[in-house]
Formats: C-alpha cells, structure tokens, sequence
C-alpha cells in the first residue's frame, strides 16, 4: 500500500472501533466472573509500539482504560523491546503500574506482522478474588490485600508459565474462576489480534504506525482546542467524603490558559491507614474523564486526548497513595473525583455539569459460608455491584441507579443468586431519595439480601455518601444520604467486614444524586408525573415543590 491518504486513515480507524469492540466481547463471552459478563468491569484497546493507546472499546470503565493508556509504557520499558517475542503475554496487577488495586489484572500482548512487532492488545478485568483479606477496605498494607503480580511473562513465545499458574491457584480462594479469567484475558487480546491482522490484509498495509500517529495527532489538536474554548482563570473546589474512621476532604485548582489546563489536588487529607488509598494513576483516569466529558466529549478516547490534561496529586496524600499503602477499594475515592473536578470546571462553565451523585459503586464482597461447619456446605464467593443516583443536568433530571462515573452495568439479581447461596428479596428504586430542584437528582435504590438456609454470610462493606450526601447544584437540594442496616432497622458500619447471621436479611439504602436549580422552579406537571410514578412523596411534594 503506497502513504496512506487522510481519508484511507479515517477508514481504517472506524475499522478499528469494530476490531476493539470485538476484543471487548470475547473477553465478556469467555470470562469466569460475574463482574466482567454481567457488569462489563473491564477494558480493552489496542496501542502502538511505543505502548500509547490509540482506540479503545466503548465497552469499559475509564478507571480500567485511562489507567491502561498509562500502565502498557510500564510494560514496555519492565519488559524491554528486545525481550518481547511472538506468542508472549505479559501480566501484571501491580497497583502502582496496572490500575490502582490488586483486583484488577493487565494483560499485555504484543501484536507481529510477517515477524515484525508492530504493537500491542491490552485488557484488564476485575477478578473476584486475589487472595490475602478479600475484596474489602481493613487492610493496613498492599501486602494484606492479596497476591501481588509483578509486570512478567504469563506465556513465553506461546508457551504458558505453569509455574505462575500454580502459584495463583495456590493463593487464591477461587483458582479455577481466578486463572480461568486471566486465560479469557489473554483470549480477548488474541481475537483482537486476528481482526486486526485482516485489517490489515484488506488495506494491504504492514504496521500501524502512520495510523497510529494520525490517531493520536488529530484526537491532541481536537482536544487542545476544546479546552482553548474553556475561559482562562484558576478554579477551585472542595468536596467532603465520608472515608474510613475519619471524613477525607477533597480539594482541586484548575488552572486553565489558553489550550493548558491543569488540575492540582494540592491540600486533599493525606493516605489512610485502611485501604480506601488511591494510586495516582487511578485519580488521573477520573480526573481526565470528568474533565474530557465536559470539555471534550465528541473527541475519541486515546493517548492524545488524554494528554492534554495534566493532572497532579501531592505524593502521599489519599489520591495519591505510595506503596505499601492499602489500596484494595480505591474505586471509593477514585469514583469521587469527578464530583471534585466538576465542581471547580462549574466555576468556569456555569449551566455544563450535573450535580453531585451517588458516584462511588456500592460494591459488596460476599462470602458465603456453612452455618455450621460440620455440614461441609461449600464455602461461597459472591460480588455484586450496586449504584446510587447521578446528580442531576442543568436541563435534564439525573439518572436513578445508575453508575457514573464508572458506566458498569448492575449485575442481575439472577445471576447474582445463581453465583451463591444467597436470597436478594427486594430490588427497587429508593423513592424520594433524589434531591429536590429544577432538575431533580437521580434515585438511589433499597436492596435486601439474606443467606439460604444453612449458610451464613460475611460481607465487606465498602460505601460512601453515607455521612456525607451529594449535594445539589446552583440551588439543589442534597440527594439522601446512604443507609447500611439490618432489615430490623440495626445500623451497620459504612465499611469494613461484618457477618450477617442466617435468618438475617441485609438492607443497603443507595444515596440519590442532588438536585440542580430551585426547587421552585421545576413545572408542576413534572411534580405531578413523579409523585405518581413514586419518584418522591407526598410530604417532599409538599415541603419541596409546595404541591398539594
């Protein structure tokens, strides 16, 4: 194929969204865990040989992608380019190099045409168990939290590390669900690999370099323009989070001139000794995806659209955790940063970002064990993710159990059931739990969950926006504040491990999303319509809306 012209290079990147997308699906088609087929909690993408990201599957969370974009340079550099060979797969789930906590599991795999490296497929999924606590915020160093996997080979030249394999299996609770994810990762990367080899036999083409440079050039001008539009000035906010044992303050400037825009968290509460701590890495792939969607959200997600956005976190504060902090949940604080972020871009863009919402996942680590021990029931590992409401738009009401920032989807309570001895009774929409405005929040939901018979069950609670509730906007009124209880109305910590008894049901309250603009302002007829529809009741008609 002779150069390349703009519009064969327009093509082959539309081309490659299919090729990215089709990574994406086998990774969910094949995986083990709920979290990946059911929730979607992964990433996929393809990168160039310089190990900068150049598309990414729709299908994702930004934690798991943005954090990719940086950890593949890791990989490059651990590894070396001379080291690197046909047929290998390469793994890490090293915090500080991955993304941001031991859960999650990179796998690299470099992509050969006619015996030339020409780049790589990378993906990540959360896996249900690591070993060491579990899937919980009471640890006190990374070294409690589970298996460590420094950036290796999990396959040399095709062949698999069969000692690597049994040092997993060895130290986790769920070895074939934990090793089998790690082969459906390499899997993923593989279908990529073949879509993107016929790509590349239709455009008669033999590297990607051209392409990935067009890429990525086009996506950091389109991007610096974007934030050139932004008015110039310093903006500041502040945010307070529930934490562990004691309330976590987030703070950001955003210093924005011309095309340049930096975003410094300087003055956010230092790390945790419990493992709500978040590596940096994690707190740039927040902070870049709250800034991109209000910025520049038409701009494809890749190495130069990220670029532009400088994000900086004083080492050792909780944002940005050093090792070995704790750093298990670190979605906790991570999912927060775009509230913090958003809320200083308000300053400079009045009428473009929602309100304050639930943000953070209300993920729940489920351990399932015989009541009495001497029945041998087999002991059960169950993961669910739950959301809250998002805070509502200046023009529209947020989105009821919905997870933003994170995009993952709820596992269904079927699926959920099928993994585990386990009973969810009641599944719904939280009414009157989005707050009060123009633009009314979005609803968290009330779940319940009791062990069958036999079997009790331990969990690791890990919520926020308990103490602390997302506060509405430009005259909103603050979403309802999180409840963890037993269905008796027995108040529960907020986080940490705690055993729920056979004949006990748990009962989770998700936070709602605030409200955006007066109260007084929003139409009657949409009072109306929700206190109909059980959206609010009839007292917040009343004293919110003066409806009676």
């Amino acid at each position: 194929m002779s150069t390349p012209s703009s519009i064969d290079l327009q093509i082959m990147w539309n081309r490659l969204i299919a090729v990215v997308e089709e990574q994406a699906t086998t990774l969910i088609r094949t995986a083990f865990s709920t979290s990946v087929r059911e929730a979607g909690d992964l990433s996929a993408g393809l990168f160039d040989r310089q190990g900068r990201m150049i598309a990414q599957a729709v299908t994702g969370t930004p934690g798991h992608v943005n954090a990719m974009a940086e950890s593949v340079t890791h990989f490059v550099a651990e590894i070396g380019v001379q080291d690197i060979f046909e047929g290998d797969v390469l793994i890490t789930n090293d915090p500080w190099m991955g993304t941001g906590h031991l859960h999650d599991i990179t796998i690299v795999s470099p992509v050969f045409r006619k015996g030339t490296h020409i780049g790589y497929f990378a993906c990540t999924a959360h896996v249900v168990d690591i070993g060491g606590r579990g899937f919980g915020p009471d640890g006190n160093e990374v070294f409690e939290e589970g298996l460590l996997i420094p950036i290796m080979k999990f396959a040399e030249r095709g062949q698999v590390s069969k000692d690597l394999v049994r040092l997993i299996r060895a130290n986790v609770r769920t070895p074939d669900q934990t090793v089998g994810d790690i082969y459906s990762l390499a899997a993923c990367n593989e279908a990529g690999d073949r879509r993107l080899q016929a790509m590349l036999d239709e455009f008669g083409s033999d590297d990607i370099d051209a392409l990935s440079e067009f890429i990525i050039e086009t996506s950091r001008k389109a991007t610096l323009a974007a934030i050139a539009k932004v008015p110039d000035g310093s903006f500041d906010h502040a945010m307070q989070v529930d934490g562990y044992d004691a309330p976590v303050d987030m703070q950001v400037r955003l210093d924005i001139k011309g095309d340049s825009l930096i975003a410094d968290f300087a003055g956010t509460s230092g790390m945790s000794k419990f493992g709500v701590n978040c590596p940096e890495v994690y707190t740039r792939a927040y902070a870049c995806y709250g800034l991109k969607c209000a910025i520049a959200p038409q701009v494809p997600n890749n190495t130069g659209s990220l670029e532009p956005f400088q994000i900086t976190a004083p080492e050792g504060c909780i944002l940005a955790a050093k090792r070995p902090a704790p750093v298990s949940v670190r979605h906790v604080m991570g999912h927060l940063v775009p509230d913090v972020v958003l809320g200083a871009l308000h300053k400079a863009l009045p009428n473009t970002v929602p309100a304050e919402g639930a943000s953070a996942l209300w993920n729940i680590q489920i351990s399932a064990r015989a009541s009495d021990p001497a029945s041998n029931l087999p002991r059960r590992e169950i993961l669910m993710f739950n959301s809250g409401g998002t805070g509502a738009r200046p023009s529209h009401d947020g989105l009821s159990a919905t997870a933003f920032p994170s995009g993952v989807s709820t596992m269904s309570v079927e699926a959920t059931e099928h993994v585990g001895p386990i009973t969810v009774w009641r599944k719904d929409l939280r009414a009157g739990s989005g707050g009060a405005g123009a633009q009314r929040g979005g609803l968290g939901q009330t779940i319940e969950i009791e062990a069958r018979e036999g079997y009790d069950f331990y969990f690791n609670a890990m919520f926020d926006r308990v103490k602390n509730a997302a506060r509405g906007r430009d005259g909103g009124s603050p979403g309802a504040a999180g409840k963890v209880e037993l269905s008796d109305g027995t108040e529960l910590p907020s986080k940490g491990r705690q055993l729920v008894k056979n004949g006990q049901r748990l009962r989770l309250s998700l936070p709602g999303g605030g409200g955006f603009g007066a109260a007084s302002e929003r139409p009657k007829d949409q009072v109306v319509a929700d206190l109909k529809a059980g959206f609010i009741t009839p007292e917040q008609a009343k004293s919110n809306y003066g409806y009676e």
